[in-house]
């Protein structure tokens, strides 16, 4: 049977995948300084007969792990990085371990991991078969500021893919055909002259009223944008009293689209704003363009694929003592009962228990997964891993992937991926008209990395 030997092979290893996932949760860290998630998954894969290669792509705490030869390549993308201000303990309540300091509020110390056991399950029924084919695990820093993968791209990642897959933990059990924005990021840094505010205001020229006007000119802008279009921003620098004229003010933005012309169409308006507003103010703009990513692009072939194998692996049987666990958790979430009332949940349901059907739903969260899916076919999908009530990037979900309801969650995941890896060897039809498809959506159109090449990588 499909799969059998990769599920056995990932069950058997599930407690090192345990342990592993646990020390990246005790030891969370924020994108671009993961050295020791990076450092452990890679001694983890080279212990497991992996060829790694750590810095891949010239990202610091990138990792390249390959087993196999030939065709098809199929990749499997992880990540690791944390969220700042996320710690929490293991708890019902909120409670950090040290606060102010990052946490797995993404549960990104299961993400890496899934991804980890899925190649290993795979290697062992191919090892076990003899089926030809090359696996790559790549550990992808930095997803949480969304240009980890897209500076990967740039030094040369993911070209040598077939088809990728990619997983994230969530409060459900689902897999859909919409798509994720895509996202170019930004700052603007005003400079003026300094002035007293009573005494001589005429000789001050605000900083500061410059990003207010550009921020002005940017509600006005969302009247003339397409209804998928997001834009947000805060105000990082304003000023230091108010009789002194600001000769210094920055902003930060995020400028969100359904594709990836749209970003860039609005973020070149955007641009013109900023321009306009210095003008208006006698000041001057320096544009600090941080990156960008694209929108997903699920391929419904991989899409039908892992729905599928998810209904066939089927879904973690959840003890008393997690049902508990989550149940008092969602007594204190702000959104259990909201969900209850409108019909998105039966009522009494703790943790996510079943696989729906394929969704067809757009999300206005953005993943640097769709810059992959730009590169060659690929799908993500998502297992319940916390309470169902859990707020997204919330301390409910870093108590959560810390404890076995998130391990569990994870191993479902990892197991999904390995047998659907499994299929995509055994029946190379699934590749060949996930390419097809591929090649019509893309219609001509190639993947042009959106940091480009004067953007340095950050270092740990």
């Amino acid at each position: 049977m499909t799969g059998l030997l990769a599920k056995k092979a990932i069950e058997e290893k599930k407690e090192l995948l345990y342990d592993l996932a646990k020390k990246i949760w005790e030891h969370p860290e924020i994108a671009y300084t993961e050295v020791k998630a990076s450092k452990w998954t890679a001694d983890f894969l080279k212990d497991h007969g992996f060829e790694v290669e750590e810095k891949h792509a010239g990202v610091p705490t990138a990792i390249k792990a390959t087993w196999g030869s030939g065709k098809p390549v199929i990749g499997f993308l992880g990540e690791y990085d944390a969220l700042p201000g996320m710690s929490q303990k293991i708890s019902t309540s909120k409670e950090p371990i040290n606060e102010g300091d990052p946490g797995q509020g993404c549960g990104h110390n299961l993400l890496g991991v899934a991804h980890v056991g899925a190649v290993l399950g795979m290697k062992k029924e191919m090892e076990e078969k003899n089926l030809k084919g090359t696996i790559i695990f790549y550990g992808c820093p930095a997803e949480e500021v969304l240009t980890g993968k897209g500076f990967m791209a740039r030094g040369g990642a993911f070209k040598e893919l077939d088809i990728s897959m990619a997983w994230h933990p969530s409060s459900r059990n689902k897999v859909t055909i919409g798509t994720s924005t895509g996202l170019n990021t930004v700052k603007f840094h005003f400079k003026g002259q300094t002035a007293h505010a009573g005494g001589d205001p005429h000789n001050g020229r605000s900083a500061l009223d410059a990003l207010e006007l550009m921020n002005v000119g940017a509600q006005y802008l969302r009247e003339h944008v397409t209804d998928d279009v997001r834009i947000h921003y805060i105000t990082t620098e304003g000023g230091v009293a108010p009789n002194i004229v600001p000769d210094k003010a920055s902003s930060w933005y995020f400028v969100r689209a359904l594709s990836r012309e749209a970003v860039e169409d609005t973020y070149n308006r955007l641009l013109k704003i900023a321009d306009g507003a210095a003008m208006m103010t006698e000041t001057e703009v320096q544009v600090e363009f941080l990156g960008g990513c694209y929108n997903t692009l699920q391929n419904k072939v991989l899409v039908n694929l892992i729905h599928e194998t998810m209904k066939e692996v089927g879904l973690p049987d959840w003890t008393e003592e997690e049902l508990k666990f989550a149940e008092e958790l969602n007594n204190v979430s702000a959104n259990y009962d909201k969900m209850i009332k409108s019909g998105k949940i039966p009522k009494d349901m703790q943790i996510h228990s079943e696989i729906g059907p394929i969704v067809d739903e757009d999300g206005y969260g953005s993943t640097d997964v769709g810059d992959v899916q730009h590169i060659a076919p690929g799908v993500m999908f998502y297992t319940a891993t916390n309470n169902i009530g859990a707020a997204g990037h919330s301390w409910q979900i870093t108590s959560s992937v810390g404890s076995s309801i998130g391990e569990k969650g994870m191993l479902t995941a990892a197991k999904i991926m390995a047998v659907a890896g499994i299929k995509a060897l055994e029946d190379p039809s699934i590749i060949e008209d996930s390419k097809k498809e591929f090649d019509k959506v893309m219609n001509g159109k190639t993947y042009k990395c959106p940091i480009t090449d004067d953007i340095p990588i950050p270092q740990s």
